[in-house]
């Protein structure tokens, strides 16, 4: 284990961007998705995902260079080609159209079709909270999960998030994949060479596995509440849900019909979405009861006194003031042997430690 700096991964992940072609400036954007996922303290997204991105713009299943074009638009609403750039690229695209069409309209609604891997949903949705409002973001992504009652992957993890400010900076921040969990935790068990929990991931058998290895293999997520007996078929409906907003709406390619997780012979087309509302055109004083609702929960009694109750977001602001205060993020010795490995191949310079 040890710590980098937030400012030495971000350089790294800007250097292997551009060592393959990526210009500065869709490297950054890309690298400031990256590293916010490991500074908030979920690693599937972080500097895991690093060598994916570069490989799609070796092959040229993505197209670094590209840029994002406004296919069709009203005064609410914009359909976009995201061209196959970066997914960062399409998502900060998107949702600066959004915004502004919320702050002219009190709402905006945008969907791309033609994007790529976008990294952490919550990412987009928190660019809202920098306008006082609130966003949403979704994407569909490769097939998956398994729906409830089936053997087979159809659709993806298909993450969903909304982010929604409060008074003094708080703010409810919700960044949930519609799976039990992100592939890319299996991904981080699968490097420690460590089980999956029950409930995770079932085998080819359509029963539920431990095996992290034959998880990843067969690519078979359970849906948000594993089986049918512990309501797994709500999962499956958030996942469709996002896929109707996505895939459906954008007209990109979606369920079965996008490329296998980590195939690198076609452009993945994923569709996304993204949404500004502006709450000054509702209620009045929507942070101040933002507010309340969170501190109603954050004071609840715990059934556990060690365990407080927490709002979503409050684990990523814990996970950014403790990175903050040791100086750097702590990464796994095995994440530290595939970047630097990477870095060898790409001839950059290494990641440096405290």
């Amino acid at each position: 284990m040890a710590r980098i700096p937030v400012s030495e991964v971000r350089r790294f992940c800007i250097d292997c961007m551009t060592a393959v072609g990526t210009p500065q400036a869709q490297a950054v954007s890309l690298a400031e998705v990256l590293v916010e996922a490991d500074h908030r303290g979920h690693f599937s997204h972080g500097i895991n995902r690093l060598e994916m991105y570069v490989r799609d713009v070796q092959t040229k299943t993505t197209d670094g260079s590209a840029v994002p074009k406004v296919l069709q638009e009203s005064a609410a609403t914009a359909w976009v080609d995201g061209n196959n750039a970066l997914g960062p690229v399409v998502g900060n695209f998107c949702m600066d159209i959004a915004i502004k069409k919320a702050r002219d309209c009190g709402v905006g609604w945008v969907v791309a079709k033609g994007s790529n891997h976008y990294g952490i949903a919550g990412w987009y949705s928190m660019k809202a909270l920098n306008h006082n409002m609130l966003g949403m973001s979704f994407t569909n992504t490769s097939p998956l999960m398994s729906p409830t009652r089936s053997k087979e992957s159809a659709l993806g993890t298909n993450p969903l998030s909304l982010a929604a400010p409060a008074k003094d900076g708080d703010s409810f921040v919700l960044d949930m994949a519609t799976t039990a969990v992100a592939v890319g935790k299996i991904e981080v068990q699968r490097r420690k060479n460590e089980p999956i929990p029950v409930g995770w991931a079932q085998g080819p058998d359509g029963r539920p596995t431990t095996d992290a290895d034959l998880a990843f293999k067969t690519s078979a997520l359970m849906p948000l509440g594993g089986e049918e007996r512990t309501s797994g078929y709500k999962g499956y409906g958030l996942a469709l849900l996002v896929e109707t907003f996505c895939g459906i709406l954008a007209g990109s390619d979606f369920g079965p019909n996008i490329r296998k997780w980590m195939d690198g012979t076609r452009p993945a087309n994923l569709g996304q979405c993204f949404v500004a509302i502006n709450p000054a055109c509702f209620a009045p004083g929507f942070e101040q009861r933002m507010s309340d609702m969170n501190n109603i929960l954050r004071h609840l009694e715990p059934a556990d006194p060690e365990k407080p109750v927490l709002v979503p977001g409050d684990p990523e602001r814990k996970n950014i003031e403790k990175v903050n205060n040791e100086g750097g993020v702590l990464y796994h010795e095995n994440q530290l042997k595939a970047s630097a490995e990477l870095a060898a191949k790409l001839n950059v310079n290494p990641m440096k430690t405290l």
